[in-house]
C-alpha cells in the first residue's frame, strides 16, 4: 500500500466506513475482453470503489471509461493534485453518487405508481 493509499485508508476508517483493499472486480475492456481489475478500495455498504492516483505520470482516463462501461461507481482521488482538498472531494463524490441512486429509485417507483 502506498503512502497515499494509507492516508485514504485512515480517512475511510475515520469516517467509519468499512473497506476492502484491492478487492477484485470483473470488467470487459474496450475490445470486449474479460479482465479482472483491483481498484484500491471497495466499500461494500456503499457499493463504491476508490482508485487513488498518486502520480501525474499515469492517466486515469482509460480506467475511468472502462469502469463506466461496466457500471462500476469508482471515485478517482488525485492525492498528488488535491493534497489538501481530496477528503472534501471524496465525500462530495460519495454524496453525489448516493443522490443519483436515490433519484433513479424514485423515478422507478413513480413509474410503478407506488
Amino acid at each position: 500500500m502506498s503512502d497515499s493509499e494509507r492516508e485514504v485508508a485512515a480517512y475511510l476508517q475515520e469516517l467509519g466506513l468499512y473497506w476492502k483493499y484491492e478487492s477484485p472486480i470483473f470488467v470487459y475492456d474496450e475490445k470486449g475482453r474479460p479482465r479482472v481489475w483491483t481498484p484500491d478500495f471497495y466499500m461494500p455498504k456503499l457499493g463504491m470503489h476508490i482508485e487513488v492516483w498518486s502520480s501525474a505520470e499515469r492517466d486515469h482516463t482509460y480506467r475511468e471509461e472502462i469502469y463506466k462501461r461496466n457500471d462500476y461507481n469508482v471515485i478517482f482521488v488525485h492525492a498528488y493534485k488535491h493534497h489538501k482538498d481530496w477528503k472534501r472531494f471524496l465525500v462530495k463524490r460519495i454524496m453525489a453518487i448516493e443522490e443519483q441512486r436515490h433519484d433513479e429509485v424514485m423515478k422507478m417507483l413513480q413509474a410503478l405508481q407506488f
